[in-house]
C-alpha cells in the first residue's frame, strides 16, 4: 500500500502504478488554530510506502510525525518514506557559535517515524552518506542529474553543462557522464542569501556555445541568475537552466528568466510549472529494493 497526502495525488498514483501497489489517501483536517488531525485507513498491511514531499517542510514534518506514529500504533512494522525532496540538510554543522546543526536534528526526528528513506539529490556536502544524518536502513540518496543531462542533450544537442559553484560539481559531473557532454564548474562568492557573485573558470570559452546551467536546488534563484548573466556576458549563444528541486521561492523564477535564461527545466520532485522530467521510475526501483 502507498499512502499519500491529497496535494500529492498525481505523483502518488504514478508511483504506485510503477511499484505495483494500491495508492490510498490520508484524510487530513485542519482545525481553526492550525492543528492537524489525520485519519489513516482502517486496514493496513505490515509494510507501507508513505509518500511525503518535504518542501516547505515545517508543517509537513508534523504530518510525518503523526502519520508515522499512527501507522506504528496500528501494527505496521515497516514504513518506507518516499520523500522526493528532503529538507534541512544545508545546516550540517555549526558555522557560528550557537548555531544548531539541523541536518542531524531533523534526521533523527525522521528516523523516529520511519524505518527506511528514499529521496532524490539531498544536499549532502560535508556528510558522506545520508544515513549519517538520517539513521535508518536503507537511507537511499538517488541522483537525478543523469535525467537532466539526457534532457539537455535532447533539447540542445551537445551543450556545455556548467555548475555555478563547487557544491554543484557532483551533479554536473554525473549529468555530463550520462550523455558524454563537456562541463565546467564556476566559483561562487556569497555575501548573503540573495547576494552572490559567480565567476567562470579561467580560460573557459563559451562564445557561440549552447550552455545549460545545472544545479540541485533552485531556491531564491540568485545564484542561477548570476550564473546566467555571467555566461551571457561571456558570449554564450543560449543559456538554459536545469535543476532537480524547483523550490523557486517568491520571485525566484522571474529573476532567473529576467537574467536571460531561455528555458528552465526541473524534475517533478516538487510540483512546479517547470517540471520537464519525472523521477518516478528512479524512485520506484529504489523503493522496491528498500523492502
Amino acid at each position: 500500500m502507498l499512502l499519500f497526502f491529497p496535494e500529492e495525488e498525481l505523483f502518488a498514483r504514478r508511483l504506485a502504478s510503477a511499484i505495483g501497489c494500491e495508492p490510498v489517501p490520508i484524510e487530513r483536517h485542519r482545525f481553526p488554530d492550525g492543528e492537524i488531525k489525520l485519519r489513516l485507513p482502517e486496514r493496513l498491511p505490515d509494510k507501507v510506502v508513505l509518500l511525503r514531499g518535504l518542501d516547505h517542510p515545517n508543517e509537513k514534518l508534523v504530518e510525518l510525525l503523526l502519520a508515522g506514529s499512527g501507522l506504528h500504533e496500528a501494527g505496521v512494522r515497516r514504513i518506507v518514506l518516499a520523500a522526493p525532496y528532503f529538507p534541512y540538510l544545508r545546516q550540517d554543522k555549526a558555522f557560528a557559535p550557537g548555531e544548531v546543526a539541523s541536518a542531524f536534528v531533523v534526521g533523527r526526528f525522521v528516523a523516529s517515524c520511519v524505518e527506511a528513506l528514499v529521496t532524490v539529490d539531498p544536499h549532502l556536502h560535508r556528510i558522506a552518506r545520508l544515513d549519517e544524518a538520517v539513521p535508518v536502513s536503507p537511507a537511499l540518496a538517488l541522483c537525478a542529474a543523469p535525467l537532466l543531462g539526457e534532457l539537455a542533450a535532447r533539447e540542445r544537442g551537445r551543450p556545455l553543462l556548467v555548475g555555478p559553484d563547487e557544491e554543484s560539481r557532483a551533479w554536473v559531473e554525473a549529468a555530463a557522464r550520462a550523455v558524454g557532454l563537456d562541463y565546467a564548474v564556476g566559483r561562487k562568492e556569497r555575501r548573503g542569501d540573495r547576494d552572490v557573485e559567480v565567476t567562470l573558470p579561467e580560460g573557459l570559452d563559451v562564445r557561440g556555445r549552447a550552455v545549460v546551467v545545472l544545479d540541485d536546488v533552485a531556491s531564491t534563484g540568485r545564484t542561477l541568475a548570476q550564473t546566467v548573466r555571467t555566461l551571457r556576458a561571456a558570449g554564450a549563444a543560449s543559456v538554459d537552466v536545469a535543476v532537480t528541486h524547483a523550490l523557486f521561492v517568491e520571485d525566484a523564477l522571474e529573476t532567473v528568466r529576467a537574467a536571460g535564461a531561455q528555458a528552465i527545466w526541473s524534475t517533478d520532485t516538487i510540483a512546479h510549472p517547470t517540471n520537464a522530467v519525472s523521477v518516478v521510475p528512479l524512485m520506484a526501483q529504489a523503493i522496491l529494493a528498500a523492502f
